[in-house]
């Protein structure tokens, strides 16, 4: 539903269900998203925009860098076990100020002040080990953040873990592109072998 509601907005062509007074009032008294969004606080990211989506439709926990603070997992965790969702959706983007300032941190070892350090050593391990694995383009870097975004999650979250492993609940990664607003999967956890390839 995601990757369907993202063609037409690449398309210039968004059609904007669920927005009107109708879906409103519809969940006004209970919410039913079908997926948890975790994304970058990014300005330019904003999911039911991107994904073509309306009220009600995903639970969105945002941070820059998608770092998974406590209070990140805890809002993930409120999404699959109190309002059953069956997808959490990591999603990240190209140009990323968090993912640029790790680079540049673990290049001339100079990290920024403050709570923006925090988010700087979060994202650092994703760098290194995309670095590692001779990645060195700023989009196999974003690639590999998430990627590792996806895998923390599910090793920081007991819950979640047991829920993928149940087949309750998968978790995927995808990668944004500002330019031409399109989405592409790069990780899957729990689901179908037919879903899950990447490109």
């Amino acid at each position: 539903m995601l990757l369907s509601g993202n063609q037409p907005f690449t398309a210039g062509a968004p059609e904007h269900p669920n927005q009107d007074a109708a879906r409103r009032a519809e969940t006004a008294p209970v919410q039913r998203p079908f997926a948890v969004l975790f994304g970058c606080s990014d300005s330019r990211l904003a999911a039911e925009i991107i994904f073509d989506r309306g009220l009600g439709d995903l639970f969105v926990v945002r941070a820059a860098g998608h770092v998974a603070g406590p209070e990140m997992l805890g809002s993930i965790e409120y999404g699959i076990q109190v309002l059953n969702c069956p997808l959490v959706v990591v999603l990240g983007h190209d140009s990323c100020g968090a993912v640029g300032a790790a680079c540049a941190a673990l290049q001339d070892g100079m990290a920024p002040a403050g709570y923006i350090r925090d988010v700087v050593e979060r994202v650092s391990p994703s760098v290194l080990a995309a670095r590692a694995a001779g990645h060195t383009e700023p989009d196999e870097i974003l690639a590999e953040h998430v990627r590792h975004t996806v895998d923390l999650l599910l090793d920081r979250s007991r819950l979640l873990a047991e829920k993928v492993a149940a087949g309750q609940v998968a978790v995927v990664g995808l990668c944004y592109r500002l330019a031409d607003g399109s989405a592409q999967l790069v990780a899957a956890r729990g689901l179908e072998p037919s879903l899950t390839t990447t490109p």
